[in-house]
């Protein structure tokens, strides 16, 4: 059986990362990349996918008015669909705190610490400075199951922007700014806001960046039926 072992090692190496270098990044290899994500797998070939990618002066206003829209309402803002159940249970809440607190060590910055930790907020409204930010949306009147095809979508696109030695940060936070989006990328009513992607050279001398996040070993979420 022949096996493409850079396949496993491209999908194993991919990390959200979460600071760019001021780089910028070929549009025709954006292209390629979306091309190639294209290519996913969804219900009867329904496609329910959408993106809209802007770099340039187009993302220096959107990021700046988000950063605004966000320190105007901090703790008022509602995505278009809910990111977790209240409250999340186990063993989900272990997962996320623990998560939340090697993330906040690496950035400095405490879970009490409010203002560092809407500063770092604002850092995903600026797509942690990459030069290419995505917005990916979806048609609301779909059914949830779409949302199974979309993961295989954006999967493949940071697979394959991985595949070039580019990095990505997949970010749902993007679904808190759908009022600011919806004006400022002319969004249909039926355009529910998924999420958002940075895309670029990562910065790697950055603490977060280089961390190790945990993995459940095989036998904690796989059952073998044989018999």
């Amino acid at each position: 059986m022949e096996t493409n072992p850079f396949i496993d090692e491209v999908i194993r190496k991919r990390r959200s990362k979460r600071g760019f270098l001021d780089q910028a990044v070929d549009m025709a290899m954006v292209k390629d990349i979306l091309a190639a994500a294209g290519s996913a797998p969804s219900s009867s070939n329904s496609q329910p996918w959408r993106c809209y990618v802007i770099t340039g002066a187009a993302r220096e206003r959107i990021t700046t008015l988000a950063v605004d829209a966000y320190r105007a309402a901090p703790d008022g803002q509602a995505p278009e669909y809910p990111f977790f159940p209240q409250p999340l249970h186990e063993p989900y809440a272990s997962r996320f705190n623990g998560f939340r607190g090697q993330l906040g060590d690496a950035q400095g910055c405490c879970r009490s610490d409010k203002v560092k930790r809407r500063r770092d907020v604002e850092r995903q409204f600026r797509f942690f400075d990459a030069p290419v930010g995505i917005i990916f949306t979806m048609d609301r009147r779909l059914e949830w199951a779409s949302f199974l095809c979309y993961g295989g979508f954006l999967q493949n696109i940071m697979l394959a922007a991985r595949g070039r030695g580019l990095d990505t940060c997949p970010q749902q936070i993007w679904s808190l700014q759908h009022p600011l989006l919806r004006a400022e990328l002319g969004l249909a009513e039926e355009q529910m806001v998924v999420a958002g992607m940075s895309l670029g050279w990562a910065d790697d001398s950055l603490p977060e960046n280089r961390m190790t996040v945990p993995r459940l070993p095989l036998d904690e979420f796989v059952t073998f039926v044989a018999d």
